[in-house]
């Protein structure tokens, strides 16, 4: 009997220890287990990275690490694994959405932008705000072409809304404070 319930306990703490990670504070120990954050094909969900914030859409929308499932054009505004982190001086972040009428079509009014509208990015608790300094029609075929400049830099992409085959670019300069 107590050779089964040891087993059953090995199982269950097994089963946990694979469903959940322990979140450890660097001046302490084990401080709880969190349920949120599980494995999931070799990658770990995570709690948004940051935000990005484009006011004269209304858009305000979470934002995940390159390394997490969430960050998927499938279900969330996504990071594309070409950026750098915007921390660096000579950054470029690339982030795609989809456009048209589907509940995830979180660029769908992207096209209403104009050069000088803002945007701004939350990243790992630093805040930049970004300048449109060009809006371009490219031909789709999975690249984006354009000039880095020597700045922080971002640019938005997603489908054209009134054209096929076609992909919005909207290049961004971070504004020097």
């Amino acid at each position: 009997m107590l050779k089964t319930t040891f087993k059953i306990l090995v199982i269950l703490v097994t089963l946990l220890s694979s469903l959940s990670l322990l979140k450890i504070d660097k001046e302490e120990e084990v401080k709880q287990v969190h349920i949120n954050k599980v494995f999931k094909n070799n990658v770990i969900e995570e709690e948004p990275i940051g935000k990005i914030i484009i006011p004269k859409i209304d858009l305000k929308k979470d934002l995940y690490s390159k390394d997490s499932n969430k960050n998927n054009i499938e279900e969330n505004i996504t990071i594309l694994k070409e950026s750098t982190d915007p921390a660096n001086e000579n950054s470029i972040l690339f982030i795609a959405a989809h456009s048209g009428t589907s509940n995830v079509s979180f660029f769908n009014r992207l096209d209403e932008l104009n050069l000088k509208d803002i945007v701004e990015i939350d990243y790992q608790n630093n805040h930049y705000i970004y300048v449109i300094n060009k809006i371009e029609e490219q031909p789709k075929t999975g690249y984006i072409s354009g000039i880095k400049e020597n700045k922080r830099q971002l640019v938005l992409t997603t489908c054209c809304p009134k054209k096929e085959n076609c992909q919005l670019i909207i290049n961004a300069k971070e504004i020097e404070s």
